[in-house]
């Protein structure tokens, strides 16, 4: 458990200090954000900002685990590795996407399609090797059955309709991050809230593992208390990283920052059985995801009219003229509910049915 509160102490201080020096660096190498011509013309004094500080979080993320395992003298579990291999290759894909953008002077960096197979691929690697790889109990850090708060009855999924499952997931979920990541703060500071619930579910489901408890509602989850602590880093890593990019924003995550970290939620989602409930807890992100959905949508079958002024959803009340600040605190406030929300339907079910 000391790992626990030894990851998120190291992580935010990584942010704090090494997103200092990269911002530092970045300027100098002038791999400043270019903004798009169509989204809002507020954005514009935004040029030039320093972006890829996701790259910061991810290794921040990734060096504090391995001090709390040094320290602590645990090894590494093999969820907590898969979800580390996830979280780092989804960066790596954003980080290739901004530097395309930043060496070639260009609002859009790898092509979509680019993209969407190097996504595949490293979901794909996940997928196979969490399905597959089975501890001393036979237990996997993904079960085949589909899961809301626990694994649903009934549910089981062939191995090969399982990994399009994992594979949508991830796609929806970095996706829905990057969708978010709009406005100064706004990403960061929902996911802080968003992995800050995945540290109180793991815990939680440590304390009540089928491997370890024998009662009646236990939770048949492989290597929960580790996974907790990669939780606990990335959300200590998050919260280092607001510091610099709270609204006016001294540095962008990028796509590096957020494919990572929405990869992380859905891995969080599948390997804690409450692939469902992330709906719920990451509710803030499905909301802006579907505005856009809908605007394309709803513009394709009416023939050029609009529901929103711009999508995703948090420019539209840009262009109503609410301040930037004003929406990013009024999401953080809808996130932390849809959080609490999420966490009281978790709490629910354990209390109603043991």
């Amino acid at each position: 458990m000391l790992a626990v509160l030894i990851a998120p102490a190291v992580a935010l201080v990584g942010t704090l200090l090494g997103t200092r020096v990269a911002i530092n660096v970045l300027v100098k190498k002038g791999y400043g954000q270019l903004i798009r011509d169509d989204g809002p013309t507020s954005h514009h004094v935004k040029r030039g900002t320093p972006t890829m500080g996701g790259t910061v979080i991810i290794l921040a993320s990734l060096l504090a685990y391995a001090i709390a395992k040094l320290v602590t003298g645990y090894p590494p579990s093999a969820s907590a590795l898969l979800l580390l291999f996830l979280f780092a290759g989804l960066g790596l894909i954003g980080f290739l996407d901004d530097y395309i953008k930043i060496s070639k002077q260009r609002s859009l960096g790898l092509r979509s399609k680019a993209k969407m197979i190097g996504q595949v691929l490293v979901g794909l690697v996940f997928a196979v090797l969490a399905i597959g790889w089975e501890d001393e109990n036979g237990r996997t850090p993904i079960s085949h059955a589909i899961s809301f708060v626990r694994d649903i009855p009934g549910t089981q999924l062939p191995t090969v309709l399982l990994v399009v499952w994992v594979l949508l997931m991830i796609a929806g979920a970095s996706n829905g991050v990057n969708l978010a990541d709009g406005l100064d703060g706004l990403a960061t500071g929902a996911s802080v809230m968003v992995f800050g619930a995945f540290v109180v579910i793991n815990v939680w489901q440590y304390n009540q593992s089928c491997a370890t408890e024998q009662v009646s509602r236990c939770y048949e989850v492989r290597d929960p208390l580790d996974l907790a602590v990669v939780a606990a880093a990335i959300t200590g890593a998050c919260f280092g990283f607001l510091w610099w990019n709270a609204s006016p924003a001294k540095i962008f995550m990028g796509d590096t920052g957020s494919l990572s970290l929405g990869g992380a939620m859905a891995g969080f989602a599948l390997m804690t059985r409450t692939e469902l409930l992330l709906v719920i807890i990451g509710g803030l992100f499905v909301a802006i995801t579907f505005s856009v959905i809908l605007q394309v949508a709803y513009f394709k079958a009416t023939g050029g009219k609009r529901i929103f002024r711009m999508a995703p959803l948090q420019h539209h009340f840009e262009l109503l003229g609410w301040a930037e600040i004003t929406i990013v605190v009024r999401f953080w406030i809808i996130s932390g509910l849809c959080v609490a929300a999420g966490l009281g339907v978790f709490y629910w079910e354990w209390l109603a049915f043991r």
